[in-house]
C-alpha cells in the first residue's frame, strides 16, 4: 500500500493535503472535523490585524456616539478589544493542539511591522507548530518598487525569525515584477517554507446598483495553471519546501503539482464545492494512482516533471500559444 506521508516545514503530515487558513478553520471544533476526514495538517484562519484595527474603531464609534467613551478612556478600549481578539485566536490555536493529532499551523496577516514580531510570540506560546506569515503586496503604488517590496519583505521575515524558534512559511502574492528573484531572496534569509500563492479579494461590480461589491472568492480548477507553473520552475532553485496553493480541486490537480515539486497543497475552495469528504476521496484516488504507478513513497515521483527535471524546461517558461490556437482558426 502507498505511503502518502510527507515532510513540511519539518513537521511530519500523514499525507500532503493541507486544510488552507479559511472560514473552515476558524474554531476547534471544525478543526476536529478536517481531522477527522482525513487533513495532514490544518492552517488556522488568519488572525488579520488590519480587521483588529476595524473592530478597535467600529467598537469607539458606536460608544462614542452613546456618549460612552471619554477621552481618557480611549486607549483602555482599544486595548481591550485587541486583547480580546488576540486572546480568542491563542486560546483557538491551545485548544487545537490538545484536541487533534495533526500540525497546527497558525496565520497572522499584519499591517504594522512591530506586530508582525509580537503577534508570533504570543502565537508560539500558545503551541502552533509553525506559522504561516500571509504577505500581499499590490502593485498598484508606483512609488513602491520592487526594491522595496523585498526590502520590507525581508525586514519582515528578519523579526520574526528572531523572535521564535518554530518554523515558518511565507505566503505570497503572484503579482511581483520578478517572482524568481523575490523568492530567492525569501529563501536566502531563512525561511523554511514558501506558499503559492495567496489568493487576494477580487473586486466585482454590480450593473445593476452601480457598486463595487466582492465576487469570485472561491477559486476554480482553472486557475491551476499559473500555480503549476511557478512550482515547476521555483521548486528545484529553493532549498525551503514549497507549498501549493490556489486551483487544486481534485485528486489530478494534487499529483500534478506533487510532479512539479510542491510539498504539500493546501486546498480550501474545493472542500466548500463539495464537501470534507472531498480529503478521503483525494487521498484514495492518489493511493490507488501511486499503487497503479509502483510508486512507494510520495518521494519516488516528487518533482519528476518540475522545470529541473522535466527535460522541456523551456515548456514551463512559454507564454506565447504559438501552434496551440492554430487548430481553432
Amino acid at each position: 500500500m502507498a505511503d502518502l506521508s510527507t515532510n513540511y516545514l519539518g513537521l511530519q503530515l500523514k499525507n500532503p493535503i493541507v486544510v488552507g487558513s479559511s472560514g473552515l478553520t476558524d474554531s476547534v471544533a471544525k478543526i476536529k472535523n478536517l481531522e477527522a476526514a482525513g487533513a495532514g495538517a490544518v492552517v488556522l484562519k488568519s488572525l488579520f490585524e488590519e480587521e483588529i484595527i476595524m473592530e478597535m474603531e467600529e467598537t469607539i464609534h458606536t460608544m462614542t456616539n452613546r456618549h460612552f467613551v471619554f477621552p481618557e478612556t480611549m486607549d483602555y478600549m482599544q486595548t481591550v478589544v485587541k486583547e480580546d481578539i488576540l486572546t480568542n485566536y491563542l486560546e483557538m490555536i491551545t485548544g487545537a493542539k490538545k484536541a487533534v493529532q495533526i500540525p497546527v499551523i497558525a496565520s497572522i496577516n499584519c499591517i504594522s511591522s512591530q506586530k508582525w514580531t509580537s503577534f508570533a510570540k504570543e502565537i508560539e506560546k500558545a503551541g502552533a507548530d509553525a506559522l504561516e506569515l500571509n504577505l500581499f503586496f499590490l502593485p498598484s503604488d508606483n512609488q513602491r518598487g520592487e526594491k522595496e517590496i523585498i526590502e520590507a519583505t525581508l525586514e519582515i521575515i528578519a523579526k520574526v525569525k528572531s523572535s521564535i524558534k518554530i518554523p515558518i512559511a511565507l505566503k505570497i502574492s503572484p503579482y511581483q515584477t520578478n517572482v524568481i528573484r523575490y523568492v530567492e531572496q525569501i529563501d536566502q534569509a531563512g525561511v523554511e517554507g514558501i506558499v503559492l500563492f495567496n489568493r487576494s479579494w477580487m473586486p466585482d461590480i454590480d450593473i445593476h446598483n452601480f457598486v463595487l461589491n466582492s465576487g469570485f472568492v472561491l477559486s476554480s480548477p482553472s486557475d491551476l495553471g499559473n500555480t503549476l507553473r511557478w512550482v515547476s520552475i521555483i521548486s528545484g532553485r529553493v532549498i525551503c519546501d514549497v507549498a501549493a496553493s490556489t486551483g487544486v480541486h481534485d485528486t489530478a490537480a494534487l499529483i500534478k503539482q506533487l510532479l512539479a515539486g510542491a510539498q504539500i497543497t493546501q486546498v480550501v475552495s474545493t472542500l466548500y464545492h463539495n464537501d470534507l469528504t472531498q480529503i478521503r476521496k483525494m487521498t484514495d484516488e492518489l493511493s490507488k494512482w501511486m499503487d497503479e504507478n509502483e510508486f512507494e513513497t510520495i518521494g519516488d515521483f516528487r518533482g519528476r516533471l518540475s522545470r529541473a527535471n522535466s527535460g522541456n524546461p523551456a515548456a514551463w517558461e512559454r507564454v506565447q500559444f504559438m501552434k496551440h490556437f492554430r487548430n481553432f482558426i
